[in-house]
């Protein structure tokens, strides 16, 4: 496998001026000196550091990913439906209809009206600048949405006590308030994950008993990076505030020499990276113990695609701590800074490591162990691939990943939604939209009557986001998902299994022992016509 765009990224805002470029080293055949175009080595020349990450001029109204090939996914999988009888439904032509298909389902007992929820999103601005549409989308699509870490530390207006703690956090508050206001107190919940920096800053206590939350989720990593959260700084004094609260802040805001640097134009915006932790099995499991006595009616977990050593470690800690459900991260995409050479060429592709997931729960079914329920992240969209995550999960009763998280792609369908909004209102719409769709919300949006109808009075208060979040959850995910769970013939999500899938190719049956198109079912062949 070539890497070709090992010198040149869209997300960078690099390209060679030859195509044809070395396949080892990305660079042009012949580098010249009279060239004008910036590649990764030339641009890196000029701003350093910078080009480890996604284009700092498009942070905040931006989110980043891997372009790396890392030779299987899910489209490597084929479903493989059915016409033989029906599953979790009366085999009748006229009641066995792809609308009566259940897609709820339950995570660490949590219902959900769809199985897929918001994980982590935290303190990039690109989440905070579209919280209204995430937050209220997740509530009426009746599903979580994870506060992501360091809230109340970025918060200028966090107040703490003498000894450091958090007593209050508007932006927290409001984060908390702008879900459950469409909140049917019912299905999902508003879940808030904490790292490092927050436990040192107390937001644990903060949020379960002033805001009075119910689940925490302890974060130990994700799947674009290993290094702990970071954010871009604008501001000399955010900068400085943030130091004294413990962050660490590069270049140093108090070093006169960056402050003049900083002022002549230099660079335009400050580091805050977070500290990664160091676990132990013994102290996570004394720190679920204590976020319980001190009112956590539950505790999740989200880690990120480290090695399978790892896995295995944080599968058997979450089985010691008994925690209600674990999410793990496959590489690579950000929603923030990430380092774009972490998301390239760091951690676990996702179906790799969902396999790595499978064998450890394997080995704990055997033994008895206590299994968290599980969901996956890393690059899901659609719903083909969550039907084969799902079903892939099953080692014999039912699925183990109850649900699938993902970040980048509601955020794209909010961002998407809130944009073209704004554009209809300034007459800007693209020509073809507007013919194809109109120009005023309640004909682009297919779900606006239902939800204005839904909601009444109320409906004033919700954001276009959020009516494009839940489209995209509920009309198109939702829809779709149980178009293919009708075509399998399983009306029920918990009767997905690996039956229900074939590898296309000897690699994906190497690394999920689903055996190929060729070698499926042969039994059943010559059972059939023998």
């Amino acid at each position: 496998m070539t890497d070709e765009s090992l010198n040149a990224k869209s997300s960078t805002g690099t390209r060679t001026r030859r195509q044809d470029v070395s396949p080892q080293s990305g660079m042009c055949p012949l580098c010249v000196k009279e060239c004008k175009v910036l590649c990764e080595i030339g641009k890196s020349a000029f701003r350093g550091r910078e080009v480890l990450y996604p284009l700092p001029e498009e942070y905040g109204t931006s989110t980043a990913s891997s372009n790396k090939d890392y030779l299987l996914d899910w489209s490597h999988l084929q479903i493989m439906v059915d016409v033989l009888g029906a599953h979790g439904i009366e085999a009748d032509p006229d009641k066995a209809i792809f609308p009566a298909v259940d897609i709820t389902t339950n995570i660490g007992g949590i219902p959900l009206q769809v199985p897929i929820f918001i994980a982590g999103l935290g303190s990039t601005d690109v989440a905070k600048n579209h919280w209204d549409g995430l937050a209220q989308g997740c509530a009426i699509s009746g599903t979580i949405m994870t506060v992501g870490e360091n809230i109340c530390g970025m918060d200028p207006s966090t107040k703490l006590d003498s000894n450091g703690k958090v007593t209050h956090s508007d932006d927290m508050k409001y984060r908390v308030e702008a879900y459950r206001e469409f909140w049917d107190g019912e299905h999902g919940d508003i879940i808030i994950q904490t790292n490092v920096e927050d436990q040192r800053l107390g937001t644990d206590l903060y949020v379960l008993s002033d805001l009075e939350v119910n689940v925490i989720e302890r974060k130990w990593g994700q799947g674009a990076k290993a290094i702990g959260g970071e954010v871009r700084i604008s501001t000399l004094e955010k900068a400085k505030l943030l130091k004294d609260r413990g962050y660490v802040v590069l270049p140093d805001p108090e070093d006169p020499i960056v402050q003049e640097s900083f002022k002549d134009g230099a660079f335009k915006t400050f580091e805050r990276h977070s500290r990664v932790g160091m676990p132990t099995e013994r102290g996570f499991v004394e720190d679920i113990e204590w976020l319980r006595e001190n009112g956590a009616k539950k505790v999740f977990m989200k880690t990120g695609a480290y090695k399978p050593s790892v896995v295995a470690f944080t599968m058997k800690c979450a089985s010691e701590a008994k925690i209600e459900a674990l999410t793990f991260d496959g590489a690579g995409g950000g929603t923030g800074m990430s380092p774009i050479p972490m998301m390239q060429d760091c951690s676990t592709p996702t179906v790799y490591l969902q396999a790595q997931v499978l064998k450890c729960a394997e080995i704990m079914k055997r033994k008895g162990m206590h299994i968290p329920d599980l969901a996956m992240a890393g690059g899901f969209t659609m719903e083909t691939q969550m039907f084969k995550s799902m079903a892939m999960s099953n080692l014999g009763d039912k699925p183990l990943i109850k649900a699938i998280a993902t970040a980048r792609s509601p955020l794209t369908a909010v961002m998407k939604a809130e944009y073209f909004t704004e554009l209809a209102k300034s007459g800007g719409l693209p020509s073809e939209f507007r013919d194809l769709y109109g120009d005023k919300p309640q004909q682009y949006f297919i779900a606006y009557e239902e939800l204005k109808h839904r909601f009444g009075d109320k409906f004033k208060n919700l954001s276009p986001g959020a009516i494009g979040m839940y489209t995209y959850f509920h009309d198109r995910i939702g829809v779709g998902l149980k178009q293919l769970m009708a075509g399998a013939r399983k009306w029920n999500l918990s009767l997905l299994s690996r039956s229900d899938l074939a590898s296309l190719s000897e690699k994906a049956s190497t690394v999920t022992g689903i055996p190929t198109l060729d070698k499926l079912e042969q039994d059943a062949i010559e059972s059939i016509l023998g």
